[in-house]
């Protein structure tokens, strides 16, 4: 579903899907699409940058609201995509349904649960309700949502970027260069956001983008902690929190 409304949107983003249902034989499921010839190598960021934001402007959500019509999975974790017409609504049960997930697997740690309700009460809304006062507004957009560099293939004839795998859904559309912030990935070089902000500005207040940015980046980070017991990412989940429950709550 993901990849079919991104193709679908932007047909030069994507392989064409092709069919996708239950398998037979076994409780799994199958997803067919063209082959490219690509290459994993770290892709252009003018190229990227470029067709993202394409992709970003060309959507349009179908109820206006942010969210998607079916529930989307990152790798084998399920995200809760209700629809909202209120961002930091979204985000606020996008990030709480992450964080029981990730809860689940590593178990409670009392530092990150202060953090994380903190978060929830106060700080997810001083920095997102200020993108829609005085009358300001966001779109919803469609993103791949989880957009690192091993779900993006360079074609090796053309040099087009393509991009899969997806786990999609209508939403600020910052929220997804975000995960470039983050270090278990490889793309994390100051070109590729500054690439992709050439072609979509950032949304006003501009002088708090980094730090939605990494506040956007806790949902990333939380799961992943959530897919590999242990890993590094849910302390540097609770480091993001802590430097921005500092500056912007305490």
């Amino acid at each position: 579903m993901a990849m079919s409304e991104i193709y679908n949107t932007l047909p030069s983003i994507a392989p064409q899907p092709r069919g996708y249902g239950k398998c037979k034989d076994e409780n799994a499921y199958f997803f067919i699409c063209d082959y490219l010839p690509i290459n994993h190598e770290l892709p252009n960021p003018e190229r990227l940058g470029k067709k993202l934001a394409e992709l970003h402007k060309m959507s349009q959500s179908p109820t206006g609201k942010f969210g998607f019509h079916c529930t989307t999975f990152d790798g084998k974790l399920p995200l809760n995509t209700t629809w909202d017409s209120n961002w930091t609504s979204f985000f606020t049960r996008l990030v709480r349904d992450v964080y029981k997930l990730d809860v689940e697997v590593n178990g409670f740690w009392k530092e990150l649960d202060d953090a994380m309700q903190v978060t929830f009460d106060k700080l997810i809304p001083r920095l997102l309700d200020p993108l829609t006062a005085n009358g300001r507004t966001i779109k919803p957009c469609l993103i791949h949502g989880d957009l690192w560099e091993s779900n993006i293939g360079t074609d090796q004839r053309t040099g087009e970027v393509y991009i899969f795998d997806a786990c999609s859904y209508y939403a600020h559309n910052e929220k997804e260069i975000a995960i470039w912030r983050c270090e278990h990935h490889n793309m994390t070089e100051e070109a590729y956001r500054l690439e992709y902000l050439e072609n979509f500005p950032k949304s006003e207040p501009t002088n708090e983008f980094e730090d939605r940015g990494r506040l956007y980046a806790v949902e990333t980070l939380l799961i992943n902690s959530a897919h590999f017991p242990g890993s590094v990412t849910r302390q540097r989940a609770l480091n993001e929190l802590n430097y921005l429950i500092n500056k912007y709550v305490s």
